[in-house]
């Protein structure tokens, strides 16, 4: 039982996610849990799993930035919306997205999240009630069609 104990103490202490959130990659850059961060900005706020920063630079040239640093990584998405560009992780690594947003000034708000439970296991719930949903409805529409249809024969039966 002491072995046990000693380890899951030994777990807790060199867990991944007790990794430090703030260290250099080999290119020098500094990361928020493995996600490039680009140097320079005014850092708006930090907690354990957000980064926030704002940058004088334009949002294409913030963006140009992110694109060299993740030009490798295949598991890497960027998604282009009106306002923002929304930079997804599609792996297992500890942070979940980049969001580089125009502010007023014409330069760039670069949010980092770290991954996390809520979003990974609310994911996973709702797809698995999703899958019964979509279950229901396909029976519904199958016992009411049935019941149309076995209807119809009767009185087609009934009639000489």
């Amino acid at each position: 039982m002491t072995r046990l104990w000693i380890l899951l103490a030994v777990m807790l202490i060199f867990s991944p996610a007790r990794a430090g959130a703030d260290t250099t990659s080999p290119a020098g850059t500094a990361d928020f849990f493995g996600a490039p961060v680009m140097p320079g900005g005014k850092e708006v706020s930090r907690t354990d799993a957000r980064l926030e920063k704002s940058f004088d630079a334009p949002p294409e040239k913030v963006l140009e930035f992110f694109k060299e640093a993740l030009k490798d990584e295949k598991e890497v998405k960027f998604r282009y919306r009106a306002s923002q560009t929304y930079v997804e992780d599609h792996a297992a690594r500890q942070w979940h997205s980049i969001t580089i947003e125009k502010n007023d000034k014409g330069g760039a708000d670069v949010v980092w999240m770290k991954d996390n439970w809520t979003w990974i296991l609310g994911t996973l719930i709702l797809r698995f009630f999703g899958v019964f949903v979509v279950l229901l409805v396909l029976y519904l529409a199958m016992a009411i069609s049935g019941a149309i249809i076995s209807r119809a024969l009767k009185r087609a039966e009934a009639e000489p």
